[in-house]
């Protein structure tokens, strides 16, 4: 097609075998878009294309995804507003007869198998490496491992005696994403089956297209506040822009990576030597934590050995 359309917050430019779509950088453009900078969408990734009446004089232009094609909408699982999605591109309506001419042209492209799931992801996930901060850790991803280290303020005393946290993307499976926008927001890694630590998700609505079901799928998991295989979201803690492009990442690396057995129990993160400044912190939580009797004689002792062989 080598045609441009551009609307508010975006552009399409349509290439022969796919649409890539710019987003500006401006102080009214969601941060979504800011942070996706620019995607490229198969015409094969798409499953309809619709043009319908928008807010004060405009018309919004809209594809969307075949279910299972991409990554980012896979981890939103349908929780984002309607201008913070990607797949829209609102014009002003004095522009409407050429929309419905670009959108008659992008349907006549789409694939015989536009109605069908896809079978694996057709649009490229947000690049790594990733981090952001949660209300009780900050979370980083560096394309082979997520981690998660706790906050002493804020992570509960079931995390807190986990430790910190680092899982292989070969042992990720899925990844629940609840939005930080609603109550209780969080993101969860979900683990194959042959890893006790964590279980699978209760709801089915939740669970990631292709991934594994076993025993422990029928189970409701832990809260995310004592789940050491999530973390929270709150105000101004993992917000969209962030966290979603964060574990469409790692989802897209768990379904890229061929899984291995997982161990027997979690990997601390703490690998690498700490700033001393940071385990004495660390250990002082720990007594707090031993004082108000949360904390048994022997777990504090085992624990702050623990963070001592990290200096």
């Amino acid at each position: 097609m080598g045609d441009v359309l551009a609307g508010i917050h975006a552009t399409w430019e349509f290439d022969s075998d796919s649409v890539l779509i710019r987003f500006e950088r401006g102080i009214r453009t969601p941060k979504l878009f800011q942070s996706l900078r620019e995607r490229r969408i198969p015409y094969a990734a798409l499953s309809a294309v619709g043009l319908s009446p928008g807010k004060r004089g405009t018309v919004v232009l809209h594809a969307s995804p075949r279910p299972g094609a991409d990554p980012l909408m896979e981890a939103a699982a349908g929780q984002l507003k309607e201008g913070c999605d990607p797949y829209r591109l609102v014009v002003p309506a004095g522009r409407e007869s050429l929309a419905e001419q670009y959108g008659d042209a992008l349907r006549s492209m789409l694939g015989p198998d536009a109605g069908q799931p896809a079978d694996r992801f057709l649009v490229a996930a947000p690049q790594g490496p990733m981090h952001f901060k949660a209300y009780d850790g900050r979370a980083g991803f560096d394309g082979e491992r997520v981690s998660f280290r706790w906050s002493w303020t804020g992570a509960s005393t079931a995390k807190w005696r986990a430790g910190d946290q680092t899982f292989p993307v070969t042992q990720v499976a899925g990844v629940e994403w609840r939005s930080p926008e609603t109550a209780e927001g969080y993101l969860r890694l979900l683990t194959h089956p042959s890893d006790p630590a964590v279980p699978l998700p209760a709801q089915p609505g939740v669970r990631s297209p292709g991934e594994p079901h076993g025993a422990g799928a029928a189970e409701r998991p832990a809260r995310a506040d004592q789940d050491p295989a999530a973390v929270l979201f709150g105000l101004g803690y993992g917000p969209v822009h962030e966290s979603l492009p964060f574990a469409a990442a790692v989802l897209e690396s768990a379904r890229r990576t061929p899984s291995v057995p997982a161990p027997a129990s979690l990997v601390p993160v703490g690998a690498a030597r700490r700033d001393p400044a940071d385990i004495a912190e660390r250990i002082r939580h720990l007594g707090e934590l031993h004082r108000a009797g949360l904390v048994t004689d022997g777990e504090f002792g085992v624990k702050k050995a623990e963070l001592l062989a990290e200096l």
